[in-house]
């Protein structure tokens, strides 16, 4: 075997060498660690080990969604950030890991205070300390990965910008899942010691991969004072630059409308599983691997069509069809009661998201060919509309799943939809509905890069991957 044989292998350029993409891809193992501290191991022992009331739980895992709507400025200032040394992105990943590092490292303390285990009773100090850290983390995750993707984007060339995008999330997967194993298995006998020696040391171990990442990544390119102190552009320039550019408006719409779509399903797949189909606790958890399974198909169908100058958007469309077949064959699995059919659908819906996920993170990355707007506002701008949107689609989700059940069990439904599996259904429902308003919205942006891809001399124009900005 080769190393022409390793997944990826072509990702690798000039600019970008193997090394340097892989090390560089290591901040995004840190944010899938810290994503799955957030999201999941902390959000289980306040629940469970804790004994916290399951409103302050939401509240407080909310407060890193609520910060995603600023990715967009922090892209920007990344873009027109002036240093001595000429560094843009090395900075805000250096204190994005920082925020990320202290958010961690006092979070176990502010938890333990949080379930009462304290010497001076000062009230709200637990909720206070605890909201605190969960923003400090929220916000160094989405400033390193913001500025991060950026970085790899401005270093990676015409061709291999696909690839890169397309390892960059395998990446975070496999940093996810690496983390959930990892920390999931030195929780098993849980302390209040054991919280803290886990949780301080996934903050130290995400700084030193950060640290890793960034070393010698971008160029030193000295300024003058002259240079530096020039006037920036205003964020509010900038941005009404990027709308002005005619498709940046609707991606953005698209991504919200899709990403809402595809993850109202989020907490709901597997107590579908275990309520509806009675499967066990182990085969639901399987589950997860099946998305996971099917994101990496995505991505690697991405990745490929992608190197071959495929249109993102018609490929953001076909993510989508695979979205509204996904949860057409999970609703069926039902009243079928056929588990087999369950987990296709969990493995489509998986494909279907990777591959609508990617697919706009190009289109994203093709919107700032000139003016003010830069690659880290746009790349900022997608991950505020997708971040924003799961967290509210997740909640929103489980919401109507309550309320359609609570009509359905008591009767006001009708005899025929009094059962269980009628808020499941209402729920998948409405991830179709949204996912063909989602295709309608999509469809302008098709026919405007379709038409501009027909015309015979285009020059710089053009909006092939040849011509993403540089």
């Amino acid at each position: 075997m080769t190393a022409n044989m390793l997944p990826f292998a072509d990702a690798a350029s000039a600019g970008l060498p193997m090394a340097q993409l892989l090390r560089l891809s290591l901040f995004q193992v840190s944010v899938g660690m810290a994503s799955v501290m957030l999201l999941g191991t902390l959000n289980r022992v306040m629940i469970v080990e804790l004994n916290l009331a399951a409103m302050i739980v939401a509240f407080m895992i909310a407060l890193p969604v609520l910060i995603a709507p600023f990715r967009a400025l922090l892209g920007f200032k990344s873009d027109t950030y002036r240093s001595a040394i000429g560094w843009k992105r090395i900075p805000y990943l250096w204190f994005g890991s920082l925020w990320q590092f202290g958010g961690l490292a006092v979070m176990p303390f502010a938890l333990l205070v949080l379930g009462g285990d304290v010497v001076h009773d000062i009230p709200f100090a637990g909720e206070v300390l605890a909201a605190l850290a969960f923003l400090m983390t929220g916000l160094g995750l989405h400033m390193t990965q913001t500025a991060g993707l950026a970085l790899a984007s401005d270093r990676a060339d015409d061709e291999t910008r696909p690839r890169v995008v397309a390892l960059l999330y395998v990446m975070f997967l496999l940093g996810m899942g690496a983390s959930a194993l990892i920390i999931g298995f030195l929780l098993r006998d849980f302390t209040s010691l054991t919280l803290i020696r886990v949780v301080q040391g996934a903050a130290v171990v995400g700084l030193a991969l950060n640290i890793l990442a960034l070393w010698k990544q971008e160029a030193v390119r000295p300024m003058t004072k002259e240079e530096r102190e020039a006037p920036r552009p205003k964020f509010a320039d900038a941005w009404a630059d990027l709308m002005r550019g005619g498709t940046a408006g609707r991606l953005l719409a698209v991504v919200f409308l899709g990403t809402i779509a595809f993850n109202m399903q989020d907490v709901l797949l597997e107590p579908y599983g275990g309520e509806i189909l009675g499967l066990s606790v182990g085969a639901t958890t399987t589950l997860t691997a099946m998305w996971a399974g099917g994101a990496l198909l995505g991505f690697a169908l991405a990745a490929r069509m992608l190197s071959r100058k495929a249109n993102p958007y018609r490929m953001a469309g076909g993510g989508i069809l695979a979205g509204v077949s996904a949860f057409s064959i999970v609703i069926f699995a039902a009243p079928m009661n056929s588990p087999t059919i369950f987990f296709a659908g969990a493995l489509m819906i998986g494909f279907g998201s990777g591959l609508f996920a990617v697919s706009t993170l190009m289109a994203a990355m093709a919107m700032p060919a000139q003016g003010l707007a830069g690659r880290g506002l746009a790349l900022g701008a997608w991950g505020a509309a997708q971040a924003t949107a799961a967290g509210s689609s997740i909640a929103f989700g489980g919401a109507l799943r309550d309320w359609v059940n609570h009509m359905a069990l008591s009767g006001q439904l009708g005899e025929a939809l009094n059962n269980p599996a009628t808020g499941y259904s209402v729920v998948y429902h409405t991830e179709i509905a949204i996912l063909f308003i989602t295709l309608v919205a999509l469809g302008p942006l098709v026919r405007t890069v379709s038409a501009r891809s027909d015309q015979p001399d285009q020059g710089p124009n053009g909006i092939g991957l040849a011509d993403f900005p540089t």
